[in-house]
């Protein structure tokens, strides 16, 4: 342990520099942050009401969508704070909180999709078999497994952080509680916990991303086989949102962990966290609908009846 004074707080510096820009920054990712609740928002009721919907590919697009709005919902009121007020200030216990809610419901996220993966494994290449093996208890297991697992991994290193002291420098130079920052201020012996935080980042992101090459690697190697153009492009466009949502997630993820460390990096490390953590949750509803017919029909239909009875 070093000596230090004890500390009670943490000091978000949020994005310094950007002097009369906050009024424009904080209007914009209100805007953002309200379309993102009600653009997965809209996506678990449309599926929840339409019978059509209720299917395992769309149970998992609800587990996603609602794992969005917690997420955002975790970081951004806190990124507004940053920009109105001139010294953003969280509690220790608050901050650890948050942490520990971002990299649960990331870590979730990740899992999410890995079984997204599988699914549409199993409709493309096994699709006589689809039927009998992704049945609503299997679904419902996955989904649980992935929530679970997700919160044992980071509930586990959180409680280790709970029992550290902290002294020192509290100032986060982000917009919000993220660990390493965290780490920094402890005093005491952090390297088990930062040596369970590498396990786990291996496990879950170069893990569940090769999960889901290999599985598209067998549903592409399918798709090829199909005889009829029509054919393949019906299969492919069922992956395609999936696709573009895991290219986006972990294209940034993976630009921020794996390029080579520098100070003059961490700016760029703060805009590629925005778009993880704030733009790409905005666009998923609109990936997984501006190509689904399933879903604008399921769309137009509730927006529609309501007219229709009014009518009547």
């Amino acid at each position: 342990m070093r000596n230090g004074t004890a500390i009670t707080e943490f000091i978000l510096l949020g994005f310094p520099g950007i002097q009369g820009l906050q009024v424009p920054l904080f209007i914009v990712i209100l805007l953002i942050y309200i379309l993102t609740l009600a653009g997965n928002g809209l996506i678990i009721v449309i599926v929840w009401i339409e019978p059509k919907l209720q299917i395992p590919m769309y149970f998992f697009l609800c587990n996603l969508a609602f794992l969005e709005i917690w997420y955002t919902t975790t970081i951004i009121p806190k990124l507004l704070e940053t920009f109105v007020v001139a010294k953003t200030v969280i509690c220790i216990s608050c901050c650890l909180m948050q942490a520990f809610f971002h990299f649960f419901l990331g870590t979730t996220e990740f899992l999410i999709l890995a079984v997204m993966s599988f699914d549409r494994y199993l409709a493309i290449c096994k699709p006589l078999h689809y039927p009998s093996i992704m049945t609503s208890n299997l679904c419902l297991q996955l989904a649980l497994s992935s929530w679970v697992v997700g919160f044992t991994i980071v509930f586990c290193q959180t409680m280790l952080l709970l029992q550290l002291p902290f002294c020192g420098n509290n100032i986060i130079n982000h917009f919000y509680c993220d660990v390493g920052p965290i780490l920094k201020a402890a005093c005491a012996d952090t390297s088990i916990l930062e040596l369970l935080g590498i396990l786990a980042t291996i496990f879950v992101i170069p893990g569940s991303l090769l999960f889901t090459i290999i599985s598209y690697i067998y549903i592409l190697s399918t798709i090829l086989r199909i005889p009829s153009a029509a054919g393949r492009q019906k299969a492919f466009s069922t992956c395609a949102s999936h696709l573009t949502v895991v290219s986006l997630l972990y294209g940034a993820v993976l630009f921020m962990y794996l390029r080579p460390t520098a100070h003059s990096s961490f700016k760029i490390n703060k805009v590629v966290s925005v778009l993880n953590t704030i733009l790409t949750p905005l666009l998923n509803p609109f990936i997984y609908t501006i190509r689904n017919k399933e879903v604008k029909g399921a769309l137009k239909k509730a927006m529609t009846c309501p007219k229709t009875q009014h009518a009547k």
